[in-house]
Order: C-alpha cells, then structure tokens, then sequence
C-alpha cells in the first residue's frame, strides 16, 4: 500500500515524464481516483475518442481497456499509443468473435452490422458503423437501412430497439458483467431509502432496470445530469468509479450506487506506477494490422460524423 506522501511523488514524476515525453494522458470515468486525478482529460468511450484523434501530443498513454487504446490507435495510426496493463481488456468485447459475426452477416446481408465501440479492433473492422452508449440510438436512426445487426450488448441493444421502433435491431447475447449486476430489487430497495433521490441508469443495466429508471443515459449523459437536476440524492446505476467523478463535480449533492457498489476489476488495473512504467519503457504498444486500421477506421468515422 503507497502512502499519500508516495502517490504525490509518483504524480510529480508522472507529469514531468509526460512532458518530456510529449504525451497526453486519457482516463475513462471508471478508473481510480489518483489515477482520474493526473489525467490529461477524463471522459466516456465517445469523449475520448474524438479527444485521441484531436490530440496533437505523439504519445497517448490510455488509461482504459484493451479495445479503448485500440480506438485510439485506429484514429490515430502514426502516433504511438499506450496501455499500460496489458491484461486489462473487456470481457463485453470478447464476448463475439470475427467468424461469428461474419455468419451473421451472411445470414442478414441486407442488414448493417452496428458495433458498440466496446468491440474489438477487428469487430469494427467488420462494421459498418460503431456506436458508443451515448448515441447508439442516433447512431441506429441514422443508418440508411431498415435492418440492423447490433453487437455484443444485448441489453443496449434492447434499448436501441426500444427507441428506434421504426427499424429491426438482430442483437448478439452479450453483456457487460458489472452491470448486468444492477437488479430490479436493487432499484426497489435503493427508493425504499431514498424515496427523495432520483435514479439514472447505464444502458447496459438490464431491461427490467432500463424501465424503470428515471434516466437512461451514458456515463457522460449522468455528469450532465446531475448537473442540470435539482434533487440533492441521486442514484447510480454503473461502476463505482462514476461516483468519485460525480462527487467531485457536484458537492453539494449526495451519490449512491444502485444497491452494492459494482466494481470493473479491469478498469481498476491500472495505478500510478503503471503509468510511470509505461512512459519510462513504451509500454504497452497498441500495435494493429494496417488492413484493420483503414476498414475499421471507416466504421469509427461513420460513428463521430453522425453525432
């Protein structure tokens, strides 16, 4: 265990090394605090995409999962990007494999593959267009087809179809551990305390839970929701790293998790010393085909010039 006096020594080193290495570190929302704490910007999957593409730094130290500093990569191929644990991936995004989605395409060919950016370089590869929780709905509507396949999350997939009525959504069994936790028990047991707070989900929670939320929304749709409501408790229905992030920017309301607080073992990999690794030795490169950056990047691009 690192004492406060340790982890503020290794945040100093952190930033000097950045600068000298002229790189730019991205942290999703669901990281550690120290780690939220250092980063360049924090964000959702959507955010820190255009963020990867837009960055001018030569380095990007993602700290994230697998398919996210894939992401980046494929955005921005001549710059060298790093993830810092190299066992951090997502169990979500290995839940379909190329060949299987390949069999779906050839049973609906008139159909465009829709895949949530939590996919693997070479699912989006295969895509036509990807999606994040944030606009998949947008993403969908948007689509110049009445039929759709959407991959891996079945339960963002439902609420794609739910609101998006008017086209076919063929959706793949897969779904995220952590929030697929979230129960409808959960939720009846948190109002029973908190008769007073609103409650805002991530799309990924269960149907049962989707319905009977106050708000569906991304991790980026809850900051700004939380900003915008007037009620002083609110209820969160993701991993628990959201909630240090929410209560920092909102101090002067209360955040509860949607029952017992749901942990991403992946996302909680990476620490300070990790990063600090990674900057002093390269590692580790995000290194991927040219034939699945190009393919993949026309998906990813689709994506951004529909929202």
């Amino acid at each position: 265990m690192q004492s406060d006096q340790d982890k503020e020594a290794l945040k100093k080193e952190i930033l000097k090394l950045k600068k000298d290495r002229k790189a730019i570190l991205l942290a999703h929302n669901y990281q550690i605090s120290e780690v939220q704490e250092i980063a360049d910007f924090l964000g959702d999957s959507l955010e820190l995409s255009k963020i990867s593409k837009a960055a001018k730094e030569e380095v990007i130290v993602f700290a994230g999962v697998r398919f996210m500093a894939e992401t980046a990569k494929i955005l921005s191929p001549k710059k060298k990007v790093l993830l810092p644990v190299q066992e951090a991936g997502c169990p979500l995004a290995e839940m379909i494999e190329p060949e299987q989605l390949i069999e779906l395409k050839q049973k609906y060919p008139d159909a465009w593959v829709v895949s949530y950016v939590n996919t693997t370089a070479e699912i989006k590869a295969l895509s036509d267009v990807c999606c994040t929780s944030s606009n998949a709905v947008t993403v969908v509507k948007n689509v110049p087809v009445k039929k759709v396949i959407f991959v891996p999350d079945k339960n963002l997939g439902w609420w794609v179809q739910k609101n998006v009525s008017e086209k076919e959504v063929i959706t793949w069994p897969g779904f995220c551990f952590v929030h697929e936790y979230f129960s409808l028990k959960d939720l009846e047991e948190t109002r029973r305390i908190h008769p007073e707070a609103e409650v805002m989900v991530h799309p990924e929670c269960i149907k049962e839970v989707l319905e009977n939320a106050d708000y569906v929304v991304s991790t980026a749709g809850m900051l700004k929701k939380a900003k915008e409501s007037k009620a002083k408790k609110i209820i969160v229905g993701t991993e628990e790293g959201m909630i240090y992030r929410l209560s920092k920017e909102n101090p002067n309301k209360e955040f509860y998790s949607l029952g017992n607080a749901k942990v991403c073992t992946n996302m909680k990999r990476t620490t300070l010393s990790d990063l600090r690794r990674a900057l002093i030795k390269d590692e580790y490169k995000v290194d991927l085909s040219p034939e699945t950056i190009d393919r993949a990047q026309i998906a990813l691009e689709r994506m951004v010039s529909y929202v």
